[in-house]
């Protein structure tokens, strides 16, 4: 059995959250609406509460930070490395062959920008990284 600390997942799928809020808020929020062509009104138009979408992107930060959580734990007996160090060397490495691939497809397949792709990709390795360094500091 792996063992995972439980207390450090649900911290750091906290602290994804809080990065995306900064990021697609106060941060770049206004770069984000218009590389994908949101208005106030069609924002407000969208099936989507505000309430649900957060909901379930806590949901998907709860199963990003379980299995990065195991990544890292996987890391660290092969590499015998340990606590922040590991968390963002697992972070990373995940970033670049998971999610950076996945984030590019956007531009490759759907069309958009590539600019949305760096804004994606850029929060995605921010919010990685915090949770990697959560994760191994509470190792």
């Amino acid at each position: 059995m792996v063992p995972i600390n439980y207390v450090a997942v649900v911290a750091a799928a906290v602290a994804s959250m809080a990065v995306g809020f900064l990021w697609y808020g106060p941060l770049f929020g206004s770069m984000w609406k218009r590389y994908m062509g949101f208005t106030g009104e069609s924002m407000k138009a969208m099936k989507m509460t505000p309430l649900g979408a957060t909901i379930g992107g806590f949901i998907g930060a709860l199963v990003m930070a379980y299995v990065l959580a195991h990544s890292i734990e996987f890391g660290m007996a092969y590499t015998n490395a340990s606590g922040i160090n590991a968390g963002l060397q697992g972070a990373f490495w995940n970033w670049l062959g998971f999610v950076l691939p996945i984030t590019a497809g956007a531009a490759l397949w759907e069309g958009k920008p590539w600019g949305l792709v760096a804004l994606n990709g850029a929060q995605w390795l921010v919010s990685l990284l915090v949770m990697g360094a959560i994760i191994g500091a509470w190792q």
